[in-house]
């Protein structure tokens, strides 16, 4: 969830917004659907635009604000950095998959 992404409680979100917290709750928990002047306060608030919102909603469950970043940063680097960083996250990701598949391994 976008807020808890951002470290930001319900009400400084309400609070920076001018949103009720009773209105904004029921819209986080999916019980109403915000206005487009409601949604246009809230990505104010959250720094993104009102698409974003909109985009892949299982993304913006999962969303990583810091390393979106990074990711954004790396794009600028030259060709073969990028490359040598990929190679280091393959690296990593395996890694971190033998590891679980041993742990699984151990528990049984």
């Amino acid at each position: 969830m976008i807020r808890e992404v951002k470290n930001l409680s319900q009400k400084e979100i309400c609070t920076d917004s001018g949103i009720p917290q009773g209105q904004y709750s029921r819209i986080e928990n999916g019980k109403v659907e915000p206005s487009i002047s409601t949604l246009e306060k809230l990505a104010k608030v959250f720094g993104v635009s009102v698409s974003e919102f909109f985009n892949d909603n299982d993304l913006q469950k999962e969303l990583n604000l810091p390393l979106l970043e990074k990711i954004k940063l790396i794009d600028l680097l030259p060709e073969d950095e990028q490359q040598a960083l990929l190679k280091m996250i393959d690296l990593a990701i395996s890694n971190k998959r033998m590891k679980d598949n041993l742990q699984q391994i151990i528990t049984q």
